[in-house]
Order: structure tokens, then C-alpha cells, then sequence
């Protein structure tokens, strides 16, 4: 599935070197910022803080990269309930903006390879990003009852559905892991639609361009009750449904 997207400015220096600056900007928060205080923090016991860090250096990469951030839905969340969001991937910048801009205390689900890198990967696992290796039924069962800890703990989760980033302007079929996760805690889905990240950093573009984007939060779909069996496949559909119209207005 496709939608209209703005054209990139992939032939502009300007763009390159934006490009450029925006990822060498998060090697030097990482070097220089998180990983300091991650040696900080576990040596006083306060690991649990580096969470507010995080937020606060996520927003800081996206606002130093030139890119500001709209949210709409928030009034579609209950203060004081746990949810998956389900959400497109098109773009560097989505799982950092989703993780600061939520509006709720987050973990990500994401590639086990991203886990296993320098740093980020650590600081990654001390605020709960967790990997699911499905190849691996153990391995599998162990995390997903981490996870559902997790959100009993008042955590909610972050999931980009498709695997991997799209092409600018794209929308790839979801695979069924978070809706396998969002059955078995309980916990409902809340469609995120997000936009205009494949002009700002498309994939494979080479270029950042300065500008909005958006992440519309838009109304949860309930998930108590529902079996994996009977129930998965519609909560995809839906989920992606509710996404697609939305990219598309």
C-alpha cells in the first residue's frame, strides 16, 4: 500500500550533510551523555533514572536535527492504563519520537540485533527494550512473561509492526507479533499512525530535511477477552486499517 509523499531533496548537499550531522549528533549523545551516566547511576543504584535522561535526550536529538513534533489522541489514553502501541516505521527518527512523545512511561519491542550493539543496546535494556526471539520457544516464553511484568508494572509497549522500515510513502504488511503480544497482557492497542518521516529521513534517501512531523494517537481497540486463535487476525486488520486511513487523509 502506497501514499502520496512530499519529494525528498535527495540530490541537495544540504540534505546530505544534515543527514550526516543528525546521526554523528546521536553517536556523541551516546558516547557523551548515556553512557557516562549509565556507569553513574548503576555504581549509585539509581538505574531507574536514566530513564527521564532518555526521554530528555531523545527529544533532544529530534529537536537538534531540525525536526519538531506534533502529537494528536493523547485524550484517546487513560492515565492510569498500559497499552501497545501499534504503529507504521518509515524513518530512524520513529522509535525515538514514539518512545519521548507517547504520553506514556514506554519500553519498545525491537530487533534482537539492535540490542546487541555497543551503548545503545545497553542503555536500550536498562529502560526495558526487549527483543522476542521467536526462533527460540524458551527464549520466547521468557520474554513475554518479562513484558507482561512489565505492564503490570504500569509500563506500556511500543511495537512498529511491519519489521522494518518502509519505503518513503509506503505502508508494508504487519506481522502478527504484536498483536500476539498485545492478547496475552491484556493490554489494548492503540493504533499510531506516523507522518512524514520518510521526508524528513526516508529510508535509503541519503538526506534530512528540516520540518514537522506527526504522531497521531488514535483510539484503542480492546483486546480482553480475545484469543489468539479467534481473535488475532481481525485485531491486525483493524490495527492496520485504522493506520492506513489515517496516513492517507
Amino acid at each position: 500500500m502506497t501514499f502520496p509523499v512530499k519529494e525528498s531533496n535527495k540530490s541537495s548537499f544540504a540534505g546530505k550533510l544534515r543527514y550526516w550531522w543528525s546521526l554523528a549528533l546521536a553517536g556523541i549523545l551516546l558516547l557523551f551523555g548515556a553512557l557516562p551516566a549509565m556507569i553513574v547511576l548503576q555504581l549509585l543504584n539509581r538505574r531507574m533514572k536514566i530513564y527521564r535522561l532518555c526521554v530528555w535526550g531523545s527529544k533532544a536529538w529530534i529537536r537538534w536535527s531540525g525536526i519538531k513534533v506534533k502529537v494528536s489522541g493523547k485524550e484517546n489514553l487513560e492515565e492510569n492504563k498500559s497499552y501497545i502501541f501499534v504503529a507504521n516505521h518509515r524513518s530512524y527518527i520513529d522509535t525515538t519520537a514514539l518512545f519521548a512523545y507517547a504520553g506514556k512511561r514506554i519500553g519498545l519491542i525491537a530487533k534482537k540485533e539492535v540490542l546487541k550493539v555497543p551503548v545503545l543496546g545497553t542503555g536500550m535494556q536498562f529502560i526495558d527494550f526487549v527483543a522476542i526471539d521467536r526462533s527460540n520457544p524458551e527464549r520466547a516464553k521468557q520474554t513475554m512473561e518479562k513484558v507482561r511484568r512489565t505492564v503490570d508494572g504500569g509500563y506500556s509497549f511500543g511495537i512498529f509492526a511491519e519489521g522494518t522500515r518502509a519505503m518513503p510513502g509506503e505502508l508494508l504488511p504487519f506481522k502478527k507479533g504484536a498483536f500476539h503480544v498485545a492478547i496475552q497482557t491484556g493490554a489494548a492497542i492503540v493504533p499510531v499512525a506516523i507522518k512524514n518521516t520518510d521526508y524528513l529521513m526516508g529510508k535509503k534517501t541519503g538526506v534530512a530535511n528540516p520540518g514537522t512531523m506527526e504522531i497521531v494517537l488514535l483510539p484503542p481497540i480492546e483486546t480482553r477477552g480475545k484469543t489468539i486463535e479467534q481473535d488475532l487476525p481481525d485485531l491486525l486488520i483493524k490495527t492496520r486499517a485504522a493506520i492506513a486511513e489515517e496516513l492517507g487523509k
